[in-house]
């Protein structure tokens, strides 16, 4: 989607834009699986990213809609929170000018095209640590097809990041939605989800 679009849906209740932090991420964290200070890819409205600070991570949540970063700092400003957003396009994440123990990507990595999806993977690599690791939540193939994004399938994942990652794990998870009219045509339950961690080569 571009920009326009994803503006459209921040004017209303966008469909992933829950009132707290998505359970996967909620489980990683639980399970120590997210170190040191942190990257929200594509924070949107920033509850993962508000939720990680508050378990005592310095945090930076980036997305390149305008609307959803101000939504954001509005909520750090009232959790009283340490967590931070600024306006960023995720395929320039070097413009930020430092390095992240960890990244979270909530719903992002399966918006890019083929063109994009490279770019993104580099991008990331500027982005994290030498043994840094990026968590990702997107679409699985096994979600039936319809609406919503790109289904993306496990071989995806280790053709793209092949050169200087490797992949860790990649487990069955779901997102959870709104209860708006679009989650109903998803699969029961949430649509159906992979979860990868993967890591940088390096130290």
């Amino acid at each position: 989607m571009s920009r326009e679009q994803f503006e459209e849906f921040y004017k209303g209740q966008a469909p992933w834009d829950i009132p707290g932090p998505q359970p996967a991420i909620v489980a990683l964290e639980e399970s120590g699986e997210i170190n040191g200070s942190v990257l929200d890819a594509g924070c949107g409205t920033g509850e993962n990213a508000l939720y990680l600070a508050s378990r005592g991570h310095e945090v930076l949540g980036v997305d390149f809609v305008a609307s959803a970063i101000e939504r954001a700092r509005v909520k750090a400003a009232e959790r009283g929170s340490t967590a931070r957003f600024e306006v960023a396009d995720a395929l320039g994440l070097d413009k930020l000018g430092r390095t992240f123990d960890s990244v979270i990507d909530c719903g992002l990595f399966h918006v890019f095209n083929d063109e994009e999806r490279p770019r993104y993977v580099a991008s990331l690599a500027a982005a994290v640590r030498p043994g840094g690791r990026v968590h990702i939540l997107c679409f699985s193939d096994k979600e039936p097809p319809g609406q919503g994004p790109r289904r993306i399938t496990q071989a995806e994942f280790h053709d793209a990041f092949r050169d200087g990652w490797t992949v860790e794990s990649i487990q069955e998870s779901r997102f959870k939605t709104t209860d708006g009219p679009e989650a109903q045509t998803f699969t029961p339950g949430g649509p159906r989800a992979w979860l990868a961690t993967i890591r940088r080569a390096g130290d």
